[in-house]
This record gives C-alpha cells, sequence and structure tokens, in this order.
C-alpha cells in the first residue's frame, strides 16, 4: 500500500512479474477493497499464483517509524513481514516508508546471530557494469565492527548475486592514503585487511563509479548522502542535456541525430534498472523499492527478491561471518 503512487504501479508490476514467471506466486497485502479494484482495473483473471491477503493499515511515507511499529500492528507492511517471518512468504517487497520498515522488518525478523546491525545496500551504476554499495541509511552512526559486518554482507551478496568468486572491496575514505580518514575507517581497515574477504583498500567517491570495486562499505549517513548527491548530478545532467538541443533549430537537428546515443546511455544509467534495495543482515529477505519506482522499477525490485531467495542469500551471509569469526 506504499510508495508515492501506489497501486496504480504495483498491480501492473506484479502482474508482470506472474506473466514473466511461472512458477512464482505473489501474495498481495493491503486493503483487499483496493487491490481488488486495480486488479479490475487491469484486467485480471482469477489465478492461483495470486491471493490477497487483507491488512486494515497503512503506513504513512511521512509517519514516524516508532509510531508505526507501536501504533500499527496491521498495517500491510506489518503483516507481509509477518508472513516472511511465519514462512508463508520467501521475502517481502515494499516501496513505502523505509525507516518504518527497517524498523518494523528488525523488530519481527530479527537481525542474524552474527550480525549487530542491519545494512541496506544497492547496486550503482559503473563504468564496468555496476558497485554495490552500503549502507545506504539505515545507520547513521556505525563503528569499526559494523563496518567491517558490512563489508562481510556486501561481499557475500556480490557473489551470489553477481557470481563474482572474490568481489572486490573498498572501504569509502577521503582519500586512499593509510593515514587518510578517522579513527572508525581505520580500525575497520585493519579489520578487513586481515580478514579472508578480497579488500583492496580505501577508496574514494569518485571510485564507486569506475568499477575498480564491486562493493563499497561505508556508514549510512555518508552512504545516504553519496546516493543522493548522485541522483541529484544525474538529474542536473538530463536537464541541461534537454535545455541545449532544445536552444535553436541547429541544436534540435543535432539531438535528433543522436537520439540512438542518448537512449543507450540513458539506458545504461537508468536507475529504475537498479531499483532494490536489500535490508541485508535480517533473518529473512526484505527488499525497499524506491518510492517514486514505475511499473519497469517495481517489477525490478521483485526481481531482486526472486533472485535473493533463489541464492539464499541469509543463509549465506551467516555462514560466511561464523566462517571468518571461527577462522579469527
Amino acid at each position: 500500500m506504499g510508495g508515492d503512487i501506489g497501486l496504480e504501479i504495483i498491480i501492473p508490476a506484479a502482474l508482470k512479474i506472474l506473466k514473466k514467471h511461472t512458477n512464482v506466486k505473489l501474495i498481495l497485502v493491503g486493503v483487499q477493497s483496493e487491490i481488488e479494484y486495480f486488479l479490475d482495473k487491469n484486467s485480471y483473471k482469477s489465478n492461483e499464483k495470486l491471493c490477497i491477503h487483507h491488512a486494515s493499515e497503512v503506513v504513512a511515507m511521512d509517519e514516524l517509524p516508532s509510531m508505526a511499529l507501536r501504533k500499527k500492528k496491521d498495517s500491510s507492511m506489518r503483516v507481509a513481514i509477518n508472513l516472511v517471518k511465519e514462512g508463508q512468504a520467501d521475502a517481502c517487497v515494499s516501496a513505502g516508508n523505509t525507516g518504518a520498515l527497517m524498523a518494523t522488518a528488525r523488530y519481527v525478523l530479527k537481525t542474524l546471530s552474527v550480525i549487530d546491525r542491519p545494512a541496506i545496500i544497492n547496486a550503482i551504476p559503473s563504468i564496468s557494469g555496476h558497485t554495490h554499495m552500503l549502507d545506504l541509511g539505515a545507520n547513521v552512526d556505525c563503528n569499526a565492527e559494523h563496518l567491517f559486518q558490512f563489508g562481510v554482507m556486501g561481499s557475500v551478496l556480490s557473489k551470489a548475486i553477481d557470481n563474482i568468486e572474490k568481489p572486490r572491496v573498498g572501504l569509502l575514505n577521503i582519500g586512499q592514503e593509510e593515514i587518510k580518514g578517522n579513527d572508525k575507517v581505520k580500525e575497520a581497515s585493519a579489520m578487513l585487511s586481515s580478514s579472508s574477504l578480497n579488500y583492496v583498500g580505501f577508496v574514494e567517491g569518485d571510485d564507486v563509479y569506475l568499477g575498480g570495486v564491486d562493493v563499497v562499505v561505508c556508514d549510512g549517513f555518508v552512504g545516504n548522502v553519496a546516493l543522493k548527491t548522485s541522483e541529484g548530478v544525474a538529474k542536473m545532467i538530463s536537464h541541461y542535456m534537454r535545455e541545449e538541443f532544445s536552444r535553436n533549430i541547429l541544436t534540435r537537428f543535432v539531438g535528433l541525430v543522436t537520439v540512438p546515443v542518448l537512449h543507450a546511455f540513458k539506458k545504461k544509467i537508468d536507475p529504475r534498472r537498479y531499483n532494490g534495495a536489500s535490508l541485508l543482515g535480517l533473518r529473512g529477505i526484505v527488499i525497499k523499492s524506491h518510492g517514486s519506482a514505475d511499473v519497469f522499477a517495481f517489477s525490478n525490485a521483485i526481481e531482486m527478491a526472486l533472485l535473493e531467495v533463489e541464492k539464499s542469500v541469509p543463509d549465506r551471509i551467516s555462514d560466511g561471518l561464523e566462517a571468518m569469526l571461527e577462522k579469527g
């Protein structure tokens, strides 16, 4: 029921996934009458692979996570996560309030025994394909141990999702030299260096996009600012390109000539392709879609959930970190 647009996007995306994947069953959690209305609007024909699970409450996008957790126990978000805990669903996908989703998922599912805090991870386009970055906002304040755990989780996810045997892990810092950075990142770097991870050392902001690493580790404050800054730069570039190409007859003609190139460029950096951030470190799979996602973007978030289920990501994270702790 969440997201900036809501069921008008969620329902077509769900039906798109069912059409593509014959072995998938989807449970739509929310106000039943509203869900049924949009199913009818999309000419849905009854199918045993889709069912509705009624939830009487909705968490607003601007609602305090603490209030949502305490006051709305029958929210679509809470009910969906309960279904994961009870084993009735393998994963939960939501475009709703990020803070409420994280708080509810952590409360209901709990973290893995070897993880102190869950983290938000997402793929970001780079010149070599994409880079996984975490944490993107779940933990504003982190210590070195948290960053180390983020590195392990990111490496496990990258290995599982991208089929990379030894993902390259970098720690985001203000410089690549060992003397730079605060005590927290220096301590985390030492821990990562002594682990069995393929740790490549400190990386700077531009390395996220240059393809030299597969996983970039940082705290949630830095990660969220970096992500939002990147989104702003992408929008600015798009704005100026449209402005310049529409300046006069000549630039309009040039724009027409370069349409194939521009379309290819847009496709490569299209954030909708990378929609679907994972809440790593939980005893279950929870995927956060961007609130403003369209049908294409939200269906990609569901695809990410399917992939993590197939790859048993939580189990692999738990096993990977336990193995490192035993060696340490």
